[in-house]
């Protein structure tokens, strides 16, 4: 699907046809997104190399290219899907190829993606005034867009992370370990994301992008600054997943070691009980106690005695 939208001091114009969104005063945007066919008529439209509409049908890592004819930078976005394989959801990321000229912006995607979706909605409505700050502007909000995306996302994944510390704590078993592990590969797969969007977004204020107006680099910078709270609360929360991990194996731990505490506690308690019962069981007809009426309670009565002894010991050492 492709659509175009061109700006004119007039106001703001849809097009069906992009060859006359392109030949329309202003400037333009067009947003395409399917297949690779669809993508390279666009890009051939604009004189964007099929390298670089490549990269984003190959979904490589995201970056920041400058060229005399465009400025190319490629953002991930990412949402949760439902899955099985998680705790509860897993991550989920779709390319966005965003390409800046003189007087034009492309967008291009192999798919809907919301962000891009919903900056549309905005530069085609109430914001058309947008599009009279220069491509680049409208640039920066999709990828501003995309980049709130991931707060919205780190907000899920902190809620999920609060439930497995529950769990940690009220019900310890290895389901609760495979939610933590999850939850670990969870924020390797956002850390994948963030960590090259921020060194992309870091070349596009500098002023090494021909295409990005001084006056817009300080956007550019504001979106970097949340790039980088992105890439601290992703460590926070790796770090907040870590710590639940070796509570849960020192929560563990110290059941067991409970056990085998109360299982010595048995252990020692039984034995003199069964050393007296293992005497007066040899099979000797010389014992003198076997022919007293009263040995086998007086043995029972000892035999009580001890337990209680060493049932109080252990109690007042605190072992039980």
């Amino acid at each position: 699907m492709m659509r175009s939208l061109s700006y004119t001091p007039d106001g703001a114009d849809a097009f069906d046809d992009p060859e006359a969104a392109i030949r329309a005063p202003g400037t333009t945007w067009v947003c395409a997104s399917g297949d690779r066919a669809e993508l390279d008529r666009t890009a051939e439209r604009f004189g964007i190399h099929p390298l670089h509409v490549e990269d984003v049908v190959n979904d490589v890592r995201p970056k920041t290219e400058v060229f005399d004819e465009y400025t190319f930078f490629l953002a991930k976005a990412a949402r949760f899907r439902v899955g099985e394989t998680t705790f509860l959801e897993e991550i989920r990321t779709d390319p966005v190829g965003v390409f800046v000229g003189e007087g034009w912006l492309v967008t291009l995607t192999t798919s809907e993606v919301s962000a891009v979706s919903r900056v549309w909605d905005r530069v085609a409505g109430a914001e058309r005034r947008a599009l009279a700050r220069g491509p680049d502007f409208v640039g920066y909000l999709v990828l501003d867009r995309i980049v709130d995306d991931y707060f919205a996302l780190l907000d899920e994944v902190e809620d999920d992370i609060e439930s497995v510390e529950e769990l940690v704590i009220e019900a310890p078993d290895p389901e609760t370990l495979a939610a933590i592990n999850d939850l670990r590969r969870e924020l390797l797969s956002i850390r994948r994301v963030v960590w090259p969007t921020r060194d992309a977004a870091n070349a596009l204020y500098r002023g090494d992008a021909n295409h990005v107006a001084e006056a817009t680099e300080k956007y550019y910078r504001d979106v970097y600054d949340h790039l980088v709270q992105v890439v601290e609360l992703t460590e926070t929360y790796r770090d907040l997943t870590s710590g639940a991990r070796d509570i849960y194996l020192n929560t563990v731990s110290q059941s067991t070691n409970e056990v085998m505490r109360k299982l010595t506690v048995v252990s020692a308690v039984l034995l003199p009980l069964t050393f007296v019962a293992g005497l007066f069981g040899m099979n000797f007809a010389t014992m003198p106690e076997l022919g007293w009426p009263y040995a086998y309670p007086a043995v029972l009565v000892g035999m009580a005695g001890v337990a209680a002894v060493l049932v109080a010991y252990f109690s007042r050492e605190e072992w039980l």
